[in-house]
């Protein structure tokens, strides 16, 4: 089951102006708008897992995760941005965030480290597949403004994906 966000009518003093067509600039938007809430969800529960790691590995992972968190949170305002050229709205509100967003929340108390890192790879994974289809729609619709952004994000996330699985695996062994 997909979310997407509904396109609404943009104030005339909003309308940023685009060769796009309006339902080009409709569906795309849309589409980065629930990307949008993802990579915030993703960065607040990289935040969470930030400040609640523990044991031995405690500097790495503190670390690594911070840097990750970073990484994400700068994506946000590129996504918002590129929605305002072609002429479409964002996200307002942690309440459209929660509506939106796909990466689920992680409220419990205690995480062990290696399942925190086993979580955010495979969130990390979803948000690659998500901003697959996203560019694979931009392509269909002639945006390459927005496919080539996508690419690089799509880059940034498997990094961070490989990250998280090599520093997740068992020392000691080959297996994941």
């Amino acid at each position: 089951m997909s979310k997407a966000a509904k396109p609404e009518k943009v104030s005339p003093d909003l309308d940023t102006p685009t060769d796009l067509p309006q339902a080009a600039v409709d569906k795309i938007s849309a589409s980065l708008n629930v990307l949008l809430a993802d990579a915030f969800a993703l960065y607040m529960k990289t935040k969470n897992f930030h400040w609640h790691v523990s044991g031995r590995h405690f500097n790495d992972y503190h670390v690594m995760l911070d840097q990750q968190s970073e990484a994400i949170f700068a994506t946000t305002d590129q996504i918002a941005e590129r929605v305002r050229k072609l002429g479409g709205t964002t996200l307002r509100s942690i309440g459209e965030i929660a509506k939106l967003q796909t990466i689920q929340d992680n409220n419990e108390n205690y995480v062990p480290p290696r399942e925190m890192l086993r979580e955010l790879m495979e969130d990390n994974k979803h948000m690659a597949a998500a901003m697959r289809k996203a560019h694979k729609l931009a392509d269909e619709l002639e945006d390459s403004g927005t496919a080539g952004l996508l690419e690089l994000f799509i880059d940034e996330t498997e990094r961070r994906t490989w990250f998280l699985f090599e520093a997740s695996r068992q020392e000691g062994s080959n297996a994941a």
